[in-house]
């Protein structure tokens, strides 16, 4: 099982605070992390926090204001200066190629390892090894991304009397049928995953809001997530703020949240107006009750799914 982190490293909105630096969030699985969002000083939140900034292969952009993507320049060149050499991945929406132009054109620095930028739209279903990103566009006033983080199928559950019965010897050749290898016994006798795994399995799913005021498409975007990190940028006495700014209250996150039965919601992107968060998390527990107001630097791991028997029958 790869073990799955969010790490909150910036969660507040528009500009630091003492309390809040401006939005970054780094999912975690196994050796590799991947970035959302690298507003300014990320850099400096990673080097406070317990990830390596030399582990992130990928970063999603959701748009172009500066809270989102300011921490690049810094970023990029600092991996350099601890002599990085695996390429970085960095999609955002279109304009992204322009702007990364510009971003690794600063001063006198030129990359000596290879940065691939890739525009991205709504709709679009990016593939990786063992997971999928999905896009969606949302409603910021400016081209802005949401982001589904879904995890690949897992093999079904093991039937261990099963595999006894066809002969197969408890130990390594358990591990490879797990894993959805082909086997073959002592006796020439081929033993194939299907024959002993049950139905495949969900893996987790972690969707990323960036801004936007409340918009309808996230529900079915959301919907049965695992982890929903939903800016809620005021509290409802602020709807009409909210909505000329292209935000969403805590109210608006939390039910999004609700209507897409999602397990648990993160609302991010504070307003730098609120220095303590305890009424914004008591009014979004008014609408829905699993939600966390993350600090930052806090971490928080997203298990896998829960199946109704043990891995192995």
């Amino acid at each position: 099982m790869t073990q799955m982190q969010l790490i909150f490293l910036g969660t507040g909105g528009s500009w630091p605070t003492i309390k809040r630096n401006v939005t970054s969030i780094g999912i975690k699985r196994g050796g590799e992390v991947v970035l959302f969002d690298c507003g300014e000083g990320t850099q400096r939140q990673l080097q406070k926090s317990q990830i390596s900034y030399m582990q992130i292969q990928k970063i999603f952009i959701t748009h172009f204001h500066g809270d989102h993507f300011l921490g690049l320049p810094g970023l990029i060149q600092t991996m350099q200066l601890n002599n990085r050499k695996d390429p970085l991945f960095i999609y955002g929406p279109k304009g992204l190629s322009e702007l990364m132009e510009q971003i690794v054109n600063l001063g006198y620095f030129k990359p000596t390892y290879q940065i691939i930028v890739k525009e991205v739209e709504s709709n679009d279903l990016i593939h990786f090894d063992s997971f999928d990103i999905k896009v969606l566009s949302v409603s910021h006033g400016v081209p802005t991304l949401a982001y589904a983080l879904i995890e690949h199928l897992r093999p079904g559950k093991f039937n261990k009397k099963k595999a006894l019965e066809l002969g197969v010897p408890e130990g390594p050749l358990f591990s490879k049928l797990q894993k959805g290898t082909s086997i073959t016994l002592e006796n020439g006798t081929i033993i194939k995953p299907e024959m002993i795994l049950g139905p495949s399995r969900l893996g987790r799913k972690i969707v990323y809001s960036g801004d936007t005021r409340y918009y309808e498409d996230m529900i079915s975007f959301a919907e049965n997530a695992d982890a929903l990190i939903h800016e809620g940028t005021f509290d409802s006495s602020l709807q009409d703020i909210a909505y000329q700014y292209g935000h969403s209250t805590v109210k608006d996150a939390a039910e999004i949240a609700k209507k897409a039965n999602v397990k648990i919601l993160f609302i991010t992107h504070v307003s730098p107006r609120y220095l303590d968060h305890k009424d914004l998390l008591k009014e979004a527990q008014k609408f829905f009750k699993n939600v966390i107001i993350p600090k930052d630097f806090q971490m928080e791991t997203i298990q896998l799914p829960k199946s109704k028997n043990n891995d192995i029958e």
